[in-house]
């Protein structure tokens, strides 16, 4: 039986934008730039500068989220496109939690439907993976995208829309 999709962020003229947040490696001394905005297709696009002077090298773009989980829905549904480069998928079943669970995806310069499966979402903190289970939460309450590829670099995302499924 399929489960129904659930909205998580659907980017248009109405969609609050700023209710996204950017965190890049400022927040350690790091020099690397990004932004959010919408398109005039109505797209979100995320993009900037990952410099890895100063011990920096990440961008991140974050959304509060306040989602339970219903067990019928199993994963994410991610309508992207990207400029080649990889990305990380980032989850916080609470708020308050230091470690983040992470899944990577590629993109391919052209419009991408994504599955990433919750299960398959394992935890990190500050680079480093964990010893400790995946994401097995009843809710998520931070959702990002971040850019960590180890190399300086321009970048590009542009993102349609996000789903629970």
């Amino acid at each position: 039986m399929a489960s129904e999709t659930m909205s998580i962020f659907n980017f248009s003229k109405e969609s609050p934008i700023k209710d996204w947040r950017i965190v890049n490696d400022g927040v350690m001394g790091g020099l690397s730039k990004s932004a959010i905005q919408l398109t005039a297709e109505n797209h979100g696009k995320f993009f900037g500068h990952v410099s890895l002077d100063n011990n920096g090298g990440f961008a991140s773009v974050q959304l509060p989220t306040d989602i339970d989980l219903e067990k019928s829905h199993t994963g994410l549904v991610l309508r992207i496109k990207g400029d080649g480069k990889s990305y990380q998928c980032r989850l916080k079943g609470t708020i308050n939690q230091r470690e983040s669970y992470v899944q990577v995806f590629e993109t391919n310069g052209e419009w991408q439907t994504i599955q990433l499966q919750l299960k398959d979402f394992y935890p990190q903190f500050r680079g480093r993976k964990l010893d400790a289970p995946n994401f097995n939460f009843e809710r998520i309450e931070q959702f990002s995208f971040l850019i960590a590829n180890g190399k300086a670099e321009d970048f590009e995302l542009l993102i349609d829309y996000i789903e629970l499924e």
